[in-house]
């Protein structure tokens, strides 16, 4: 068995976040052939489950940078690593200092997701808290509430480069931690941080479905750092135009930008 892994945001993706029309069709092209894909991305299900209903995606997918790898068959995840709150305490600090909000992401009893931050700095942050709290399933918390026991996913934030990189440098040495830093689609002047257990990473995720699936070959596209493990795990990995210059040293080849749909033109031409 073959699978395509899809990276989502600045890969599968446009500029707005959005799947395009003519990737939607080949993706439908794609099922009806019974040629099988699938995502691993930084997102959460929840962030990613409205865009990726519909569009054929019916095998494991992972979640939160390897971090979770969600069954939909079962509606159930089937594996987790998580962060203990004594592993990201001096992160929230950090984050603090840096006047930036955290936003820690949870899952809780019952098959719930919850999101806690910390006091909001800026109308950015005041906007994803909304759009949070517009996630159906998540519930969004004042950081004082999160559970001394609290099964943690990730910590994120979100601010201007000197202080997401101040925060990435903290993290350097911290063997229980990764941290993954990009633009910020939201704000093409401010930066993502995203925080999560070492053990957990795309590459490490696509290890997990070969052996569930029987995979053969893999696949996959990607564009940013966090999908160098998974480049290194695949049997053929492509960058389009827009990755950074590191992914595109260790891709197999180079296609085309996420805002021309390069990789569904890829898609078509390869497979279709």
């Amino acid at each position: 068995m073959e699978l395509i892994v899809f990276d989502l945001d600045g890969t599968l993706l446009n500029s707005s976040g959005q799947l395009s029309k003519f990737s939607q069709d080949t993706l439908a092209a794609l099922s009806k052939r019974g040629i099988a894909y699938t995502v691993a991305t930084g997102r959460s299900l929840h962030a990613s489950r409205e865009l990726l209903h519909g569009q054929g995606f019916m095998l494991p997918q992972v979640f939160k940078n390897g971090v979770m790898i969600w069954n939909p068959q079962s509606d159930a995840y089937s594996h987790q690593s998580y962060l203990s709150l004594d592993e990201i305490k001096h992160v929230i600090e950090a984050a603090l200092a840096q006047q930036l909000s955290p936003f820690i992401f949870t899952f809780e009893p019952g098959n719930r997701h919850a999101i806690y931050h910390g006091p909001l700095q800026n109308d950015l942050e005041a906007m994803l808290a909304r759009q949070f709290v517009d996630q159906k399933g998540v519930a969004v918390r004042a950081l004082a509430q999160l559970p001394a026991a609290a099964e943690i996913t990730n910590i994120s934030a979100i601010g201007m480069p000197a202080a997401v990189s101040a925060i990435q440098q903290m993290i350097h040495n911290e063997k229980h931690l990764v941290a993954y830093v990009g633009p910020a689609w939201e704000n093409e002047k401010w930066r993502w941080i995203d925080i999560h257990h070492a053990d957990a990473s795309k590459g490490g995720a696509i290890d997990i479905l070969r052996q569930q699936l029987g995979l053969t070959r893999v696949v996959c596209f990607g564009d940013s750092a966090n999908d160098l493990s998974m480049f290194a795990r695949a049997d053929e990995a492509y960058a389009p135009a827009n990755a950074t210059a590191e992914v595109r040293q260790a891709a197999t080849a180079i296609i085309g930008h996420h805002d021309e749909d390069g990789i569904a033109r890829f898609l078509r031409e390869r497979f279709l």
